[in-house]
């Protein structure tokens, strides 16, 4: 009789034993369900489709931070190809360098000023002058705030005669503020300043 109940009691801790195990089987499947379909979740809100002319694309989001030193970077280009493309047109000059100041702070309007005073517009008008510049390179530091940022381009002075390279190197730092349709990246360039710029050759046309 007692080993009877000893058997009863022994196969009641197995049954228990297995009831237990088949309990946490059962919790972690669930949790895993639940994680698994949390990530599915989270990967479709970042996953977008868009119906073109009959095709289905993805469009898949990203975290703005990532991107910021890549807007950084075409932020800059954009205020030097803005400020320093010139062609002898008052209407354009103008239209060009408010672009420009869209993008940056009273730094880069002083600088507009000084050569607007010194008739270096004026300059370009009356002897058919164009200026282009091509960004060689941007770079950002983007461990520490405000940004750091150096630019490195190349500008072209055409004249009727002659076409002068010059070497241009500036610097700034970048605050990060909303964005517009003038300033689509969101950045306004502080304490911009030009470090280097100087003539590299020039050429008869």
């Amino acid at each position: 009789m007692f080993r009877s109940l000893k058997n009863i009691d022994s196969a009641y801790q197995q049954t228990k034993t297995l009831a237990l195990l088949f309990m946490l089987l059962c919790f972690s499947v669930a949790a895993y369900a639940v994680y698994s379909a949390r990530q599915t979740a989270a990967a479709a809100q970042g996953r977008i489709y868009v119906l073109d002319q009959g095709n289905l694309l993805a469009a898949v989001s990203h975290n703005v931070k990532e991107n910021r030193p890549v807007e950084a970077k075409d932020h800059v280009k954009r205020f030097h190809e803005f400020f320093f493309t010139l062609d002898p047109d008052g209407k354009a000059i103008e239209y060009n360098v408010s672009q420009s100041l869209f993008l940056a702070d009273e730094s880069a309007k002083r600088a507009y000023e000084n050569l607007k005073e010194s008739g270096y517009y004026n300059n370009l008008i009356q002897a058919n002058i164009s200026q282009n510049i091509k960004v060689d390179s941007v770079s950002i530091n983007a461990a520490s705030y405000p940004y750091y940022a150096k630019c490195y381009a190349h500008q072209q002075i055409i004249r009727a005669s002659s076409v002068t390279s010059r070497l241009l190197i500036s610097e700034c730092y970048l605050r990060d503020v909303s964005r517009s349709s003038n300033n689509p990246h969101g950045f306004l360039m502080e304490k911009w300043r030009v470090i280097q710029n100087n003539d590299l050759r020039t050429e008869r046309r």
